[in-house]
């Protein structure tokens, strides 16, 4: 496994975690009244779920596991490994669910459920990471 790989897309992530953050709004209200912050949530966290789709990716595709079919399968696999918690692999699959309506079904988003996500959503992503850098995948960012 390219352990600079990893590291480059867990900052890659962590730079989203930090937009979600200043940019989820106090108040329900401004995001569903202005579109731009509307796009810059979304974006964000769908990036974030596709960065972790694709580390846990990486990680899978040097373990001898067979590749995961589908984007759920990879949190599934990598709970298996014991990369990640069971609550964590849960909380990811529900992630790739929102990712998938928010990809291929954006007019339907409920912008209470984004609003929401985005309170809770940078507290799984950063567990996704503390797990990751806890199996020495990486520490801090940096290469082992």
């Amino acid at each position: 496994m390219d352990r600079v790989v990893v590291a480059e897309k867990l900052e890659s992530l962590r730079r989203c975690i930090q937009r979600i953050q200043e940019k989820t709004p106090p108040e329900i209200g401004s995001l569903i009244t202005e579109p731009d912050l509307q796009d810059i949530l979304v974006l964000n966290l769908t990036r974030a779920v596709q960065l972790c789709v694709d580390i846990g990716s990486h990680i899978i595709g040097t373990s001898g596991e067979a590749a995961p079919v589908t984007m759920g399968d990879v949190f599934t696999t990598l709970n298996k490994l014991g990369v990640i918690t069971t609550p964590t692999c849960e909380t990811m699959k529900k992630a790739v669910g929102f990712r998938n309506i928010a990809v291929h079904n954006y007019e339907a988003i409920n912008w209470e459920i984004v609003f929401a996500i985005c309170n809770k959503s940078t507290a799984d992503f950063c567990e996704f990471v503390k797990e990751i850098e806890g199996r020495g995948v990486v520490r801090g960012g940096e290469t082992q």
